[in-house]
């Protein structure tokens, strides 16, 4: 007979380690508190299923923007997880134990694109959490979330894993984790446990139409967490890997097409010039079916497999083309350098200059948007993430002329000095941002 797990004892063995995160900072007027997905429409009428993500808290209306969010200690030293946005843009972040303890944070480093940061305090011999493994969760699994949701510090909230490998709009290589207990504004950062009282999840992001919890939360896998903590702690900063490929869904017309017998696979639609797919040999119309001899079954599945390896790593890759298998092996190259088949060589780099990693919408997500063309953000820093740029937003224009290709944005781009103004669609909303050059 299967039993509940002990949930008093996990919170006993653990809420001292969860801590509250307050952050002071610039009130950060670039964008709304929650984000719209899919093009215009997106309402509870839409058949988009994630219409809106929460993710950020709600800002006071004036001056410094107050924020808080929730964390935990990963070591007895001082060493804190929690989302990159609990500290976005903050100039001041305090670390509060559940003890009343109030220390100043350091914030070693936090990554946009798998949103975790990692955060110090100068403190020994202080509380911490047990790791889990994520892969070996699976749906049905009891989970355990404690975190400060509004402010209200200490609160727990139980429920199961619902799904796995959850794909959302903008975070394309976080493989969610999907579960039914109760996150809301505040619980961002804090931990999802397992039913042995380790910590599994971050949890991140909640579906809302109301701007509360409505039975869907998403969290952070720890395991790819702790790669990222792994990253941030030896060098202050996170390399994300690329294949270079743009894919699409098989449906079962495709996949007849093709002679596949089912419709599983990522199918290559696009290759950017000098990238790892180019140089593996990879080509337009093949299917990847494996990635380092997992199966892909469907096109996200690829981002996510890619996005948790290291630049510089060797994948193999099981293709489909022209009616056989073929084997290939890749070496997977840096998301931060852009390359796209009408960029020319040498010369300062728009992409770079601006701190943003791009790449053109395919047609299936310019139908989406709504929009004629534009360029997807893959990465943000520097100027433009000071600008408030983020993942997952689309740049329209460049000073009121729309942009189609980076090469153009480029061009666009060494023709100004100071600053300039980009146009950015951020779900059903759009925004100029300006962004300082010099």
């Amino acid at each position: 007979m299967i039993t509940a797990p002990n949930y008093r004892a996990i919170v006993a063995r653990n809420q001292a380690a969860v801590v509250g995160i307050t952050t002071a900072g610039p009130m950060n007027t670039s964008g709304p508190q929650e984000f719209g997905f899919g093009g215009p429409g997106d309402d509870e009428g839409s058949d988009n299923p994630f219409g809106q993500f929460f993710r950020h808290p709600i800002p006071k209306q004036h001056g410094i923007q107050h924020a808080q969010g929730s964390g935990f200690l990963i070591s007895a030293d001082g060493l804190v997880l929690t989302n990159a946005h609990v500290v976005d843009g903050a100039k001041e972040v305090t670390v509060k134990l559940s003890d009343h303890r109030e220390y100043k944070a350091k914030v070693l480093g936090a990554d946009r694109s798998s949103d975790i940061a990692v955060l110090k305090i100068d403190g020994h011999g202080l509380p911490s959490v047990t790791l889990g493994d994520s892969d070996q969760l699976g749906v049905g699994d009891y989970v355990l979330a404690i975190g400060e949701p509004f402010g209200l510090e200490e609160t727990a909230t139980a429920g199961i894993v619902s799904a796995k490998g959850r794909s959302l709009p903008g975070d394309g290589y976080v493989p969610f984790i999907q579960t039914d207990a109760a996150v809301n504004p505040g619980n961002s950062g804090g931990p999802l446990f397992d039913a042995n009282g380790s910590v599994v999840g971050i949890n991140a992001q909640i579906y809302t139409n109301s701007g509360g919890f409505q039975g869907v939360s998403f969290a952070i896998p720890i395991n790819l967490a702790v790669q990222v903590k792994d990253q941030i702690v030896k060098t202050g900063k996170v390399a994300h890997a690329r294949l270079g490929v743009e894919v699409q869904p098989l449906n079962q017309s495709l996949a007849e097409s093709f002679k596949l017998k089912t419709p599983n696979g990522a199918l290559v639609a696009k290759i950017t010039p000098d990238s790892a797919a180019e140089k593996a040999g990879i080509k337009v119309g093949d299917v990847i079916l494996k990635f380092n001899g997992s199966p892909i079954l469907d096109a996200g599945q690829l981002s996510q497999r890619v996005g948790v390896m290291t630049p510089g790593d060797k994948a193999s890759l099981e293709i489909w083309r022209d009616g056989k298998t073929v084997s290939l092996t890749a070496t997977i190259g840096n998301a931060a350098v852009t390359a796209s088949a009408d960029e020319g060589s040498g010369g300062d780099s728009a992409p770079a200059k601006l701190g943003l990693a791009l790449r053109p919408l395919n047609p299936e997500e310019r139908r989406q948007a709504g929009v004629p063309g534009g360029l997807v953000v893959e990465g943000a820093q520097g100027r433009a993430a000071d600008a408030g740029i983020q993942p997952g937003d689309v740049v329209l224009s460049v000073d009121g002329m729309p942009v189609q290709s980076v090469a153009q944005l480029r061009k666009m781009v060494q023709e100004h000095d100071k600053q300039i103004a980009l146009l950015i669609q951020r779900g059903d909303v759009r925004l100029f941002v300006p962004v300082t050059l010099g």
